[in-house]
């Protein structure tokens, strides 16, 4: 593998379609597509301020680097990313990406990040300004997690979440086969429109969450005292833990909590209206 060592590019394309490449002390400076078209790529305490830097690339390891806000659009259309010890301050990152890996990154303006990408695993994340984060995204696992953005996850498949503080109005919309352990969700309307989501030992905030669901399983949940006016339009078996503030014409299945607020089955309830709501006993 070749060593480029304390060095510093700028300009157009100047690392274009290189291969086997250790950039160590690196600086890429204002500029487009510096390490375009390339593979084997190991960039370690480097510095990226141009535009586009990583697109078409395959195979490729960063360290403790920095993507500063003009590194916009960083990585995209690339294969094999492992990414560690990194702030990324660059927006629009990762897309249409298969095979993403990264531990303990930071990235404070995470605005339309991670869209169409596929075989994902974080560690150690945290995600603020994180608005439509995750979209059309599948086979993502996800662990030690703090993200501060709306509408996220929407349409995402094949999702996998544990010990993960989630601040999101409209997150896992339009989602299928999503499980979430051991984590706090905070925001409104969420879930709507999922299929097979999945809550597990989780705390749930915001209004006129869970409706329109289809397949919702919630285990041992706790419900904010603002979650109300939930499961509308929903097929759900759910057993929650203390008190659930409102539930609002569930379609199907079995509702079980410590106590209940208001049951409110009206005239607009969708066949079969035929779910069963418990007070534990």
């Amino acid at each position: 593998m070749e060593l480029i060592k304390d060095r510093e590019f700028g300009g157009e394309r100047p690392l274009f379609a290189s291969h086997g490449l250790m950039l160590e002390n690196v600086t890429v400076h204002a500029g487009e597509s510096a390490v375009k078209e390339c593979r084997d790529i190991t960039a370690v305490n480097c510095r990226f301020e141009g535009k586009y830097p990583f697109w078409h690339v395959d195979g490729f390891v960063i360290k403790n680097c920095l993507f500063t806000s003009g590194a916009r659009a960083a990585l995209w259309y690339s294969r094999g990313l492992q990414m560690s010890d990194t702030l990324v301050e660059a927006p629009k990152m990762f897309r249409e990406m298969d095979g993403i890996s990264l531990e303990n990154v930071t990235i404070p303006d995470a605005q339309e990040t991670l869209w169409h990408c596929r075989n994902v695993k974080l560690r150690d994340v945290r995600v603020d300004n994180a608005d439509y984060l995750f979209m059309h995204s599948e086979n993502i696992d996800i662990d030690r997690y703090v993200q501060n953005g709306n509408y996220s996850f929407q349409y995402c498949r094949n999702v996998t979440i544990r010990n993960a503080v989630i601040n999101s109005k409209d997150a896992f919309w339009g989602t299928e086969n999503v499980t979430v352990y051991d984590s706090e969700i905070n925001g409104e309307y969420l879930g709507w429109h999922s299929r097979n989501l999945r809550l597990v030992n989780c705390r749930i905030s915001g209004t006129q969450a869970l409706c329109y669901a289809s397949g919702l399983v919630m285990e041992n949940c706790t419900m904010d005292a603002d979650a109300d006016l939930c499961f509308e339009y929903s097929t759900v078996n759910a057993r929650l833990t203390g008190h659930i503030t409102s539930i609002k014409n569930p379609t199907s299945g079995h509702i079980v909590a410590d106590s209940i607020g208001d049951i409110i089955i009206d005239g607009n309830v969708k066949a079969p209206a035929d779910c069963i709501i418990d007070i534990r006993k």
